[in-house]
């Protein structure tokens, strides 16, 4: 029988609480709807109080309680909770051997995460976040979760403000750390713009080991900023780009029916190989990747396989061929979230495909949120990328969409409405065989109610049961 991850005398030890029953944990849970038999159940405090839902944890089969009063459960009590969550998350780092990565970024951090995380796990033992567990409660949540024998960890890492990203780096104290790309994402929190987001990223150093390892794209506007701040704490910086002088230079990218071919030189050695992500911009992810397993001391053998196996994720460019009268068309799902940046990416992408004879390449979007005063103009701005990649056909759904609805000409405009569920039926009964079909909006402006209506268009080209 394997170790628990936690003994209620561990507990104890990290947290300097106080024991009323002994236990030990397989698990920690912070929500009793996911909370599995064994956890550790921790009472937060912040929005609904955790402690009004021990008894339900108990009744799912937590092991015990880690909370701030007294609970008809066995229990840590500690003076505060989160307090409590974090210093368990560093005790976690401390007595595991793990090589620590960080990815931070305003577009493809979850992704990119999810794919360093499939090369850490061919290489041995390894740990990482689940879902977008990467703020204050999500981080150490992590951390906490991560079990003694672990030898290689990736976290990923948000914000929605500055220093945010500073307390979350010291917690993990990464060995290495991406940031993937720096663009207007939550600039509404930010007075100065671009700059205070491009300071609020470079906090990822904060907290890094000496001689640590920042990998950075050096095709960003940020690359310079980001490269001297990295080097003033002291880090070596591995970058990656189109152009020379880089570490990871992207060489060409070919996409086809379901898997894409990346050329590439790494560390000055030509490498082919392929992916099973199709978007133009997972040619520079597929480097960052790498980059980061290798400053992670996985063998790029390991990297290559894990990258040829590595599935895009739902919301986030997963596909699904969709049966309708007179054949199929394919939906690409990049509903999860959406700014300026990875719009104009996902257009690319789209616009790099060949759709089948008689097919169409569609867009179906929704408002891209925080994007504060110039919100309009970012929305509007959207138009010529569209453009350029010759989609056939946009869906605008939201207020702020009806910029970019106003600046379509006449031939590309296909539906407008308020809301993501009244856009849904519209695009609907627009799409036929052959079609290409991406949704895209920010996670707040429900795009994924339009990607759930078309995934469950029945062969009569109606929408199934459970559609928007």
């Amino acid at each position: 029988m394997s170790r628990p991850l936690w003994t209620a005398s561990e507990i104890v030890a990290a947290t300097g609480g106080k024991l009323a029953g002994d236990f030990a944990a397989t698990g920690v849970s912070i929500d009793t709807r996911s909370l599995e038999p064994g956890d550790l159940f921790v009472a937060l405090t912040a929005g609904r109080d955790g402690h009004e839902f021990v008894a339900q944890a108990m009744a799912k089969g937590a092991s015990g309680v880690l909370a701030s009063r007294p609970v008809d459960a066995p229990v840590v009590l500690v003076d505060e909770t989160q307090l409590a969550l974090e210093a368990l998350g560093v005790a976690a780092r401390e007595r595991a051997p793990a090589r620590r990565g960080a990815v931070t970024g305003s577009v493809g951090k979850t992704s990119v995460t999810r794919a360093i995380e499939a090369g850490l796990r061919l290489a041995g033992p390894a740990h990482a976040s689940v879902k977008s567990y990467n703020n204050h409660i999500g981080v150490p949540l992590t951390l906490a979760r991560m079990p003694a024998e672990t030898e290689r960890a990736v976290f990923e890492v948000g914000m929605n403000h500055a220093d945010e990203i500073t307390p979350l780096s010291k917690m993990i104290r990464p060995h290495a750390a991406a940031i993937t790309t720096v663009g207007p994402v939550h600039i509404e929190n930010f007075p100065d713009g671009e700059a205070g987001i491009v300071r609020a990223k470079g906090e990822i150093f904060d907290g890094m080991e000496s001689g640590g390892v920042a990998v950075l794209n050096a095709d960003n506007a940020a690359f310079e900023a980001l490269s001297a701040r990295a080097k003033a704490a002291g880090l070596e910086v591995w970058s990656f780009g189109q152009g020379p002088g880089v570490q990871g230079q992207l060489l060409g990218f070919a996409a086809g029916e379901g898997i894409a071919t990346v050329e590439a030189m790494l560390f000055g050695e030509r490498v082919t190989f392929p992916i099973l992500n199709t978007g133009a911009h997972w040619g520079l992810n597929s480097l960052c990747v790498l980059l980061m397993l290798e400053a992670l001391d996985v063998d790029r053998a390991t990297g290559l396989a894990a990258l040829a196996e590595f599935r895009p994720i739902e919301g986030r460019g997963a596909e699904k061929t969709v049966r309708i009268p007179g054949g199929a068309f394919t939906l690409i799902d990049e509903s999860y979230n959406a700014n300026p940046l990875s719009m104009i990416a996902a257009f690319k992408s789209l616009g790099a495909r060949k759709a089948p004879i008689g097919g169409r390449r569609i867009v179906a979007l929704t408002d891209m949120l925080e994007l504060g005063a110039g919100s309009a103009e970012f929305h509007a701005g959207l138009a010529p990328p569209i453009a350029a990649a010759e989609i056939d056909l946009v869906f605008c759904a939201g207020p702020m969409m009806k910029s970019l609805w106003d600046a379509l000409p006449q031939n590309r405009r296909g539906g407008y409405a308020m809301t993501a569920a009244e856009l849904a039926p519209q695009v609907a009964s627009a799409v036929g065989p052959g079609d290409l079909v991406m949704v895209k909006g920010s996670n707040g402006s429900r795009a994924s109610a339009i990607a759930a209506a078309l995934a469950t268009l029945d062969a009569a080209g109606l929408p199934g049961e459970g559609s928007a």
